[in-house]
């Protein structure tokens, strides 16, 4: 497992960020977005611009409770107006790609109650703005690709912060068992990226890594694909997957494996 490099995530922040404001360009702001219930095109700009904001914040500060740039009304004549939160959203990939770049990736900063060093909120930051593009793409009929090395290192990512808040997400501590086991299989990737995880329940916990291995059950689908099942956007039955073996176990993954 390699990360992709500091410079790197920090021009993913603007590029997927850039990719949203293009989407959004001539859409209704108030259509629905299937895949996180309850939120409008609107409500999305508005979490992705507000999440990039923050982090600006928190990382030119040292820590941050909430942005320090004003943030457009979300009542009223102006609250989806596409211009408004347009600009919003493109000050907010602006200001939090330079302040990472100008921070390094080696600086510790504090938002959201957590501590972490400046190079792992630029890969959070970046891998959160590619999954909310696939929300606003699906609001809007739209196919989604990704790089395939950003999407096995989100996967990564996903794994990792899996691990590093199960003694804090009541879910993700019941993530447990014995002897069983997911193998993760990306179906359309080359040899050398090695798009494959081995996910291991104990007793005492999880356990993963990159590996081809036999599991309980495997599921296989595009790279792209696997880290919308896993981020739980798209279903594990969608029909680019094929799962293998015993589903139950994919199903109790998926319904426990969560950040909230």
């Amino acid at each position: 497992m390699t990360l992709l490099g500091h410079e790197r995530y920090c021009r993913e922040i603007a590029e997927q960020t850039g990719m949203i404001r293009r989407l959004l360009a001539d859409a209704d702001l108030s259509t629905p977005v299937p895949t996180c219930p309850g939120w409008s095109l609107a409500t999305l700009v508005r979490h992705v611009a507000g999440n990039l904001h923050t982090l600006d914040a928190a990382v030119r500060n040292g820590s941050a409770d909430a942005p320090d740039t004003p943030v457009p009304a979300d009542t009223g004549r102006d609250a989806e107006k596409p211009g408004v939160l347009d600009a919003w959203l493109a000050d907010g990939a602006t200001r939090c790609a330079a302040s990472l770049r100008k921070a390094g990736a080696d600086v510790e900063v504090s938002v959201w109650g957590l501590e972490q060093l400046s190079g792992a909120w630029a890969r959070r930051a970046a891998h959160d703005a590619a999954v909310h593009r696939a929300d606003a793409a699906f609001a809007l009929g739209q196919g989604y690709t990704l790089a395939q090395d950003l999407a096995a290192d989100a996967v990564d990512e996903l794994l990792e912060l899996f691990q590093d808040l199960r003694d804090s997400v009541p879910r993700l501590a019941g993530l447990r068992g014995r002897n069983r086991s997911i193998h993760l299989h990306a179906t359309d990737t080359p040899p050398e990226l090695t798009a494959e995880w081995l996910i291991e329940l104990e007793p005492e916990g999880f356990a993963w890594r990159r590996a081809h291995a036999k599991a309980g059950v495997a599921l296989r689908a595009p790279l792209a694909d696997l880290l919308l099942i896993l981020y739980r956007r798209l279903p594990p039955t969608t029909a680019r997957a094929q799962i293998i073996g015993e589903k139950e176990i994919l199903d109790f993954w998926l319904d426990n494996a969560v950040l909230e």
